[in-house]
């Protein structure tokens, strides 16, 4: 274990210590430097995590880059991410349910490093046969996946969904929980993606760089949508009267709503533990696969996010921290 050690007023105080990354301005990726902090202790209701694995999600580079100021209130230096999974090395007080040695997954407090704090309703046991990279990509991939489809969207076998970007972190999932419900499933994806979402289970899939989704694309129940922009403006026609859009990314107009009929929704509703816990053993039991496009170490957090904005991968980007 890495220590550092201070003169306190009587005696010497040992600090345990940990490699995670800093951020200390917003910026690039260049911005993110590998450094030696302070291991961060849990209080009452939390628990400390020995992070395995933590997903890059692209969250965590618009936050890097300073994009979501207002929502996101940031300290200098902090520690990027959230989604990790990992081993439970300590709990505060009044912690139950986890102790020491449990395999877990969830948020926490900075996962860009070798140990991070969650309080304990963020955390989620894994099943023993689930392995920690696919664990990782479970919070802000799956979980978004089945909020966007069951939890805002109320998807129910027989219907026709959209889903945009089908081949990111998010679509890959939403494509295999739409199947599973039973809904009829109409993905977008780029040329070089169009046989890995048909793969997925996709009904049909477009390749948005040649053809115009819209042109395709009609009456659906529902449509999800992880890109926004012009992307959102151009769903509302493809929609029946009475569907919906869940937008991941922005707040969608609620004027175009109003206009077509439609029920727009943008982090109205959230997946409880028992939803995770099914999520997680659907993987384990390979009902559902995580497509992981690359993984990097904790040093190479740049390169992670650098792939990441490109926005060409395939599935989620994770980071091996230990």
């Amino acid at each position: 274990m890495r220590t550092s050690i201070s003169m306190g007023r009587d005696e010497y105080i040992t600090t345990p210590m940990m490699k995670a990354i800093q951020v200390r301005e917003y910026g690039g990726p260049e911005v993110l430097k590998l450094e030696e902090i302070s291991r961060p202790r849990p209080l009452a209701g939390e628990v400390l995590v020995r992070i395995a694995y933590a997903a890059a999600i692209p969250l965590d580079w618009k936050i890097r880059k300073g994009w979501l100021q207002r929502v996101f209130v940031k300290t200098m230096p902090y520690t990027p991410g959230t989604s990790v999974s990992g081993i439970v090395e300590a709990a505060g007080e009044g912690v139950a349910g986890f102790q020491p040695g449990d395999r877990v997954f969830g948020n926490v407090n900075g996962g860009y490093a070798e140990y991070g704090i969650a309080p304990a309703h963020d955390l989620v046991l894994m099943p023993s046969h689930l392995s920690f990279e696919d664990a990782a990509t479970i919070k802000g991939g799956a979980e978004s996946a089945w909020k966007a489809l069951f939890s805002e969207g109320e998807l129910e076998a027989g219907q026709t969904v959209l889903i945009h970007a089908a081949a990111g972190g998010v679509g890959q999932f939403a494509v295999q929980l739409a199947k599973w419900k039973g809904a009829a499933v109409i993905a977008t994806a780029s040329s070089r993606n169009l046989d890995f979402v048909k793969a997925l289970g996709a009904d049909e899939v477009i390749d948005y760089t040649a053809t115009p989704f819209e042109n395709v694309a009609k009456n659906v129940d529902l449509v999800v949508d992880s890109v926004g922009g012009d992307t959102e403006e151009r769903s509302w026609p493809v929609i029946k009267q009475g569907g919906k859009l869940v937008a991941l990314t922005q707040a969608p107009s609620a004027q175009q709503a109003e206009q077509y009929g439609i029920k727009a929704m943008f982090n109205t509703k959230f997946p409880t533990t028992e939803d995770l816990q099914t999520i997680a053993q659907f993987l384990a039991d390979g009902m559902i696969t995580a497509q992981i496009d690359s993984i990097y170490p904790l040093s190479e957090a740049a390169q992670a996010h650098e792939k990441s904005e490109s926005r060409h991968g395939r599935g989620r980007i994770v980071l091996k921290v230990q």
